[in-house]
């Protein structure tokens, strides 16, 4: 009896692991415990736990929020074992909350929350800096067993030893595709605002990838920001409302589930719910510190409800500390995006994310120069160093991402691999290399029009296997119907990085529409495309010298500098009077020539840039974009046949607005004192197509204005679900309201006007044009988007010049779309 009071008394532990069976990543905050008691523990931020206790049952169970819950068969004579879970997730729901007297409990410690956001968000520190170490892993998941009896994916499973062990015991194989490390350090500064990363080292190894210079600065912390005392939280290029956000009440149900020990700190748990499932907002739990009433920790999903396109879920999970300066930083986030299968047979794709945060200092403002590169990449990042990683790694790797680096490194190398990603880079780029050469663009390959008949192009750009310093790119088209051999031919040089600086030459002898200037749409990459096909309206060939210069004078002011000889030979009916004074007696001229020398300055804030080999990425800003365009024309130099000044003001910005979504504006005013041809003139592009195109007016026709000096505003707006997630049978479609307006203001002077007879030789009648009068112009609209997930109407209404001959009082247009 002794002996046996004896071993039942003795304690035993368990110890293991519970991971996410979908994609095989440790879970935090999962409640381990054995069944009937009270006795467990919660996992850490990697999914692990461990339970020493004297009085065991025989069933240990996890359970968390949004998954189901998972028993497991404890043996109670063993001292001690290891027990894995792997959960599987399920729709979350909270519990029916009575409240039979008094207010929600949770509502208070929320009030505490919010009226202390200002104190213990990270941004309440003058400065903070800190070492961030950061993971990411791409998977390919939903492999069903018809596509791995694919001919082609079978070459890829044999090489696939260890997939089931990447998935594990319950879960899904996975094919990993990508994964990357990187080091770096972070600084913030509050007044004025600024952040600057400089990434020490990567180590990224994907298939598919030739040169990880790009990826090497998108692998950093600067993208994995998720602060939830923001009202909104920006992930994929969508607003989250955060359920620590001012109107906390407003788009969230609370529940107070619990209060317990999350290491030192005694915390408030805290699980919540959207109020409307299609709603950007995230359901979950948060742990609140009871005497601070800061997030210590927060694990947040977003659901296959929620109004997103090719999204299956969300999930962030975020642990963070105490600073001496009262707020706390993140020490650990781990993100998961399920991008969602396009139909049932079809493979969906895991973007995994891992950050973690040490060594912080807060308080030690830097000067003001030293945050001029908000990115920078260590001139070794790519280097391999033996050694480095183990002893850097803020967290030593699993045997499971292990097996993800030699995974990849087999997969990328099979022959069938190579292929597949050489078309995918194709279709991506637009470009094949070919050594030291990118042969392309291959959407500009093939035109159809009337001036032309079939066209044909071929182009090439060098890469930085031919130089790091000089860039060469040129073309060549021809047209079956005007047996023309156009061309184009481009040196640039690389001044400089750091500031950006550049210089070039370019010559270019090619087909053109007024109003439709290859300069004026080349970012433009689909309105390009289309501009080669159907019928050229008022077209002329064009033959331009440039020279050119750009650098960036200081941070967020770029210059650009550039002198353009142009030569118009028109192939439509045109002509204007040399000497419009001498009325019928003036000799009539069909060409003429420019030379002018064109200075551009643009003015922005925040605005981050990547360097792609010889190229610079713009990631875009959310703060006003400001362009101001200065260009004399100059007479008598190189051919120059006119003398005069043209000026223009240029400013937009993407507008976030949380709940009533986000708008877009851009206005333009320009201004040319002289006297000028038409086609020197601004010739306001319409649209007489039934797709809607935002750089156009839509309802008017082409050619039916023109001006020399004008105003103009361009304004769209998207509701995103704001409308149509609060109507219950629509929101299962998901789809998305939209307004747009378009106005624009005008004039064209008299001695513009006069430059043009009104017929040659008594018979045929030169095109007119017509400037705005008084009114300005005006258009409105209204549409709905994501129809099917990609199709746009937008219906338009013409509210001015309702009397012009020909025009359309009402339109309806259709677009396709790409949207999350």
């Amino acid at each position: 009896m002794v002996i046996s009071t004896f071993a039942n008394a003795q304690s035993i532990q368990i110890k293991g692991r519970v991971t996410d069976a979908e994609t095989g990543d440790g879970m935090p905050f999962v409640n381990v415990f054995f069944k009937g008691t009270s006795i467990g523990k919660t996992t850490d931020f990697d999914g692990y736990y461990s339970i020493t206790t004297s009085t065991p049952t025989d069933s240990l169970v996890a359970s968390y929020i949004g998954y189901i819950a998972k028993t497991k068969y404890v043996n109670r004579s063993l001292g001690n074992q290891v027990i894995d879970f792997q959960l599987s997730s399920n729709e979350v729901k909270l519990d029916e909350v009575v409240v039979v007297a008094g207010e929600n409990p949770a509502f208070p410690i929320m009030r505490n929350v919010i009226k202390n956001k200002d104190k213990n968000d990270k941004r309440s520190l003058s400065a903070y800096e800190y070492e961030s170490y950061n993971k990411i892993e791409f998977d390919i998941d939903h492999l069903s067993e018809k596509l791995r009896r694919n001919k082609t994916l079978q070459k890829i499973t044999q090489v696939m030893d260890s997939i089931e062990r990447i998935a594990g015991e319950d879960g899904k194989p996975i094919l990993p595709i990508f994964i990357s490390e990187s080091l770096s350090n972070v600084y913030y500064r509050k007044t004025p605002q600024k952040k600057r990363e400089f990434i020490l080292k990567t180590n990224i190894t994907g298939i598919g990838m030739q040169d990880g210079s790009l990826l090497s600065q998108l692998v950093g912390s600067s993208f994995q920001e998720y602060n939830f005392y923001n009202n909104w939280l920006n992930i994929l290029e969508k607003d989250f409302v955060s359920p620590m956000a001012d109107g906390w009440k407003a788009s969230y149900d609370f529940l107070l589930n619990d209060s317990l020990y999350v290491g030192e700190h005694w915390c408030y748990r805290i699980d919540f719910t959207p109020k409307r499932v299609q709603d950007l907002a995230f359901s979950g739990t948060m742990w609140i510190e009871s005497k601070t009433y800061a997030l210590k920790q927060i694990d947040v999903t977003v659901g296959k409800g929620a109004n997103l396109n090719f999204v299956e879920k969300i999930k962030i999970q975020q642990e963070l500390e105490p600073t001496s300066g009262n707020a706390w930083l993140p020490s650990r986030t781990r993100v998961l995006i399920d991008v969602a299968e396009i139909r049932d047979e079809s493979p969906g794709m895991l973007a995994k994310f891992y950050t973690s945060n040490k060594n912080f200092k807060i308080n030690q403002p830097k000067d003001l120069k030293f945050y001029d590169v908000p990115l920078e990449l260590a001139e070794d990042a790519q280097q391999k160093e033996a050694g480095y990683w183990d002893a850097k790694r803020h967290d030593s790797l699993t045997s499971t991402e292990k097996n993800v680096y030699v995974m990849i490194d087999s997969v990328r190398n099979l022959p069938t691999v190579k292929t597949y990603v050489e078309i995918l880079n194709i279709a991506i780029n637009g470009y094949k290399k070919v050594g030291p050469v990118d042969v392309g663009p291959y959407v500009l390959a093939y035109g159809l029009n009337t001036v032309e008949g079939h066209r044909f192009q071929l182009g090439f750009k060098t890469n930085a296997d031919f130089s790091r310093k000089w860039v060469v790119k040129a073309y060549a088209a021809y047209g079956t119907k005007d047996t023309r051999l156009k061309y184009s031919a481009e040196l640039q040089r690389i001044i400089s990085r750091k500031p950006w600086t550049i210089a070039g030459i370019k010559r270019r002898y090619d087909l053109e529409r007024i109003g439709l200037l290859t300069d004026d749409i080349y970012d433009n990459t689909l309105l390009l495309t289309a501009s080669r096909f159907g019928t050229l309206r008022r077209p002329f060939m064009s033959t331009e010298n440039t020279f050119y210069v750009q650098t960036d004078v200081r941070k967020g002011i770029t210059q650009r500098i550039k002198l353009r000889q142009m030569d118009f030979n028109p192939l439509y009916n045109f002509s204007y009077l040399k000497n419009p004074e001498d009325g019928d007696n003036s000799p009539l001229l069909t060409r003429f020539s420019t030379t002018e020398l064109v200075m551009e300055t643009r003015i922005t804030k925040d605005e981050t840039f990547l360097q792609n080999d010889n190229e610079r990425i713009s990631l875009g800003t959310n703060k006003p974009v400001i362009s101001l365009q200065y260009t004399l024309g100059l007479k008598g130099i190189l051919g120059g046949d006119f003398s005069y000044h043209k000026f223009s003001l240029t400013a937009s910005q993407d507008v976030r607005l949380g709940i009533l979504g986000r708008s877009y504006y851009a206005i333009n005013a320009a201004y040319i004192p002289g006297k000028l041809p038409y086609p020197l003139l601004f010739n306001h592009l319409g649209n007489q197509t039934y797709f809607y195109n935002s750089s156009s007016y839509n309802l008017m026709n082409y050619f039916e204005f023109s001006s020399d000096q004008y105003v103009s505003l361009n304004y769209q707006h998207n509701f995103e679900g704001l409308l149509f997630n609060r109507i219950p049978l629509m929101r299962k479609l998901k789809w998305r309201m939209l307004a747009t307006a378009n106005v624009l203001k005008g004039s064209l002077r008299e001695e513009n006007l006069h430059l043009y007879p009104q017929t040659v030789n008594q018979s045929s009648i030169l095109p007119p044009i017509q400037p705005l009068g008084s009114m300005p112009y005006v258009e409105v609209g209204y549409g709905i988007e994501n129809i099917f997930k990609f199709i746009r109407i937008d219906a338009v209404h013409r509210l001015t010049y309702l009397n012009q001959p020909g025009v359309r009082k009402f339109g309806i247009f259709v677009t396709t779309q790409f949207k999350l």
